[in-house]
């Protein structure tokens, strides 16, 4: 059984779909268990009921409850300018909520696949090397703080995680600047995006399908050492491949939104800088992470993030704006 907290977000309902995909059981839980109350969510893990839980599209009535073996933690204060004003909120979330999961998770003896930010990083980053899994955190804004302090909370508190650092998400639930930005490409003539913030677009499909990899390489493995092994525990990079500036992702969008239907209108983009859309949290210049240390575990390689949004824009489950 697969505890999904925060199905309903973004990747909390990509993961959902996969795992109905892959008929894994699992049960999803939301605002209905309060991450930030370790009761709640001991409460939960003692009395979950099964009748929620799925396989595929069957329900599980009737049978004894399954024991939770992986709790996913899809659950995030991630408001990241907001943040600012409310630090003791987003530190609830982030990082006491953290830590309860992790706490519950060791508790009922289940392993914890968590995820977490580049914004761990401060993007002054010279040499404009990737961030290896390893990479001293130095966050700059109180987002970033909270989810590096989950992080830290999470390893003193067990070891059986994997920490999932990601970057510049999007997916078909939810707001996000693929859909944003198709929704200003249709309204107007000329748009201005910044130039001079670097990091990795990443779909939830991309991500989702990982996350079912590590299950399914901890439940199949067969030894200890080599492709038949689960992949090791601790905290790993994941994003799609390659890396862009949001005016090269802007563009990417305007190409293949033209190309599918998606955008019919004519829309000239233009770069600019950060200081032209002051914002309260500062953001990372430089945010792309090195992810052979994923792949490697895996045996796979991820998608390259153009690859990835022109099969999100042209899916059929892509939403109109």
């Amino acid at each position: 059984m697969i505890w999904l907290i925060g199905s309903r977000g973004m990747l909390g309902q990509e993961l959902a779909r996969v795992f109905d995909q892959n008929k894994m059981q699992w049960v999803g839980t939301n605002s209905d268990v309060d991450i930030t109350s370790s009761e709640a969510l001991e409460t939960f893990a003692a009395s979950h009921d099964t009748s929620a839980a799925r396989t595929g599209n069957a329900a599980s009535k009737g049978k004894l409850p399954a024991k939770i073996k992986w709790v996913v933690n899809c659950a995030a204060y991630t408001a990241v300018d907001k943040a600012e004003e409310e630090e003791d909120t987003a530190r609830k979330v982030n990082a006491s909520g953290a830590l309860n999961i992790a706490r519950t998770a060791r508790h009922i003896g289940a392993k914890l696949i968590h995820i977490s930010t580049d914004y761990v990083f401060d993007g002054n980053n010279d040499a404009k090397v990737p961030y290896d899994d390893d990479a001293r955190k130095n966050p700059l804004g109180i987002y970033g703080l909270t989810k590096a302090e989950g992080e830290d909370a999470i390893q003193k508190e067990m070891t059986q995680y994997y920490i999932l650092r990601t970057a510049w998400l999007y997916g078909f639930s939810g707001q996000n600047f693929v859909y944003k930005m198709t929704g200003l490409m249709n309204g107007n003539s000329t748009l201005k995006v910044v130039n001079d913030q670097r990091g990795s677009p990443t779909c939830t499909t991309t991500l989702a399908e990982v996350i079912v990899k590590i299950i399914s390489s901890s439940e199949n493995a067969h030894s200890l050492f080599g492709k038949n092994a689960a992949i090791p525990y601790g905290v790993y990079n994941c994003t799609d491949n390659g890396d862009a500036s949001w005016y090269e992702f802007a563009q990417k969008i305007y190409e293949y939104g033209k190309k599918y239907g998606r955008i019919n209108n004519k829309c000239e983009i233009t770069a600019c800088t950060s200081e032209e859309f002051p914002q309260k949290a500062r953001r990372p210049a430089w945010s792309v992470l090195d992810k052979n240390k994923i792949q490697s575990a895996l045996h796979i390689k991820l998608p390259s993030w153009e690859s990835s949004l022109e099969k999100f824009i042209k899916s059929d489950r892509f939403k109109e704006a």
